[in-house]
């Protein structure tokens, strides 16, 4: 397989929303390699209001899904309108990669949406 950038997605907020990582992807889609998705963890985070307010206090680990990462990448196309991937792009989605629970699936980014991966971590 031939691969290119690897990207990071981040979870996103209400007010922050970053998409620089599409302009990646859409280079790797335009000379034929594959984007390996890294996808957000977040361990010992502050909210803004704690870090604000000088509270060392720390939220709860989050870890992005798959469908999360889907669900954004598929809002971004839809703003940018530059066709580089859409509902019918084939994907695979990765889970618990090397545990004895792994999932790997072959399939749209539609049908990705509706597939329970179960437990972090996914890419």
């Amino acid at each position: 397989y031939s691969f290119g950038a690897t990207v990071s997605i981040p979870l996103w907020t209400e007010t922050w929303q970053p998409d620089s990582f599409y302009a990646k992807i859409a280079q790797n889609r335009s000379i034929g390699l594959h984007t390996l998705c890294l996808l957000d963890i977040k361990v010992k985070e502050q909210s803004e209001e704690n870090i604000l307010r000088g509270v060392q206090k720390y939220e709860e680990p989050r870890f992005m899904t798959i469908k999360v990462c889907v669900e954004q990448l598929l809002a971004i196309e839809r703003e940018k309108k530059q066709n580089v991937y859409d509902e019918q792009t084939k994907c695979v989605g990765l889970a618990r990669v090397g545990s004895k629970t792994q999932q790997i699936v072959y399939a749209t980014m539609n049908e990705l949406l509706s597939i329970d991966f179960g437990a972090p971590l996914h890419s």
